[in-house]
């Protein structure tokens, strides 16, 4: 009997790039949930297969994925969003006797928690210098200019350069800001993933050569020793089991450095896979309980985004009480 696998965030592009993984494997039987009956990923798979779920942020949101472990007789529930593995991390045993395929509720906490992910991995020598604005901040002497950005969020939001001492001075103290010392070079996005050893079996690097809300839309995958071995440390930091998105910046000297973690599938997903290294087909594996290769190889390739229809009849289309998509940057 299939091994029946739900994959929730389904509108996204992470979702929709796990689904199509998954949809490959002739022993898995794929279920796909969104809160909108729009998103694109619940009409890869059969109309039988399709579930609307509560957004992450809803208090209905876990109850709702154990009812449907319990329909469908679920093996393993995959988010594809931060804000409902935040909600579910805690609770995965309501989910029995379904698993769910995430990291760790600490290695959770520690990546969406910009300062304890820089304080945790300050023993790799790869995390920039990072304190809370205010009486930290002004106590060091910095090479300005330096960076702010608040401690939690996702993407670009509340990011500001620090041009000067005055500006530091400056900076508000109660909106949960960190201060750092700037990284000005060349951005690259590392997807790794670890085993339930914490041995990396992969860490594909790869440049973001065109980027659309976040979300890269070209880009070609890298050798770098440096960037896979940096993202490795990362990962062995944070005691990651499972799949992470590593971004690196290189600092004033070169050295690839760490700038934040995104313990997910991320939305360039696709370009990793077609590298070699289809991480949502690992993914499975290991929360299966099944051995994963020592290493897996990944060549360089490069990879162009484009808009793709999914026709459907009309009655067909999901009815949900909830628009648009869960943030997912």
């Amino acid at each position: 009997m299939p091994t029946r696998v739900l994959v929730t965030g389904a509108g996204g592009p992470a979702g929709v790039a796990v689904i199509r993984s998954l949809l490959r494997r002739p022993d898995l039987e794929v279920y796909a949930a969104d809160m909108d009956g729009w998103a694109s990923g619940l009409y890869l798979v059969p109309a039988s297969q399709r579930r609307l779920v509560p957004p992450g942020r809803d208090a209905g949101f876990v109850p709702a994925l154990a009812e449907l472990v319990a329909a469908d007789g679920l093996d393993l529930v995959i988010s594809t969003v931060d804000v409902e593995l935040e909600a579910v991390a805690d609770r995965r045993g309501e989910l029995a006797p379904a698993v769910l395929a995430a990291p760790s509720s600490d290695t959770l906490r520690v990546c969406l928690d910009k300062l304890a992910l820089a304080e945790r991995c300050a023993d790799t020598g790869r995390a920039p210098r990072t304190v809370l604005a205010g009486p930290e901040a002004l106590a060091i002497e910095w090479e300005f200019p330096a960076f702010a950005k608040p401690r939690q969020g996702a993407g670009s939001r509340g990011i500001r350069l620090v041009p000067d001492r005055a500006a530091l001075e400056a900076l508000p103290t109660d909106e949960g800001l960190i201060v750092q010392d700037l990284l000005p070079g060349d951005e690259y996005s590392v997807d790794v993933i670890a085993d339930a050893s914490g041995n990396v079996v992969a860490a594909v690097p790869r440049t973001r050569a065109r980027v659309d809300s976040g979300v890269a839309i070209a880009g070609r995958t890298v050798h770098d020793p440096e960037l896979e071995e940096t993202a490795a440390a990362v990962a062995r930091a944070i005691g990651l089991t499972g799949v992470a998105n590593v971004q690196l910046r290189r600092d004033r000297s070169g050295r690839a450095m760490l700038l934040e973690v995104n313990p997910r599938f991320p939305g360039a997903l696709p370009l990793t896979i077609s590298a070699g290294v289809d991480i949502p087909s690992l993914v499975v594996d290991l929360f299966l309980g099944r051995e994963l290769p020592a290493r897996v190889e990944f060549r360089e390739v490069a990879a162009v985004r484009f808009l793709e229809d999914i026709v459907v009849e009309v009655h067909e289309v999901l009815e949900s009480a909830h628009a648009g998509h869960q943030d997912e940057s």
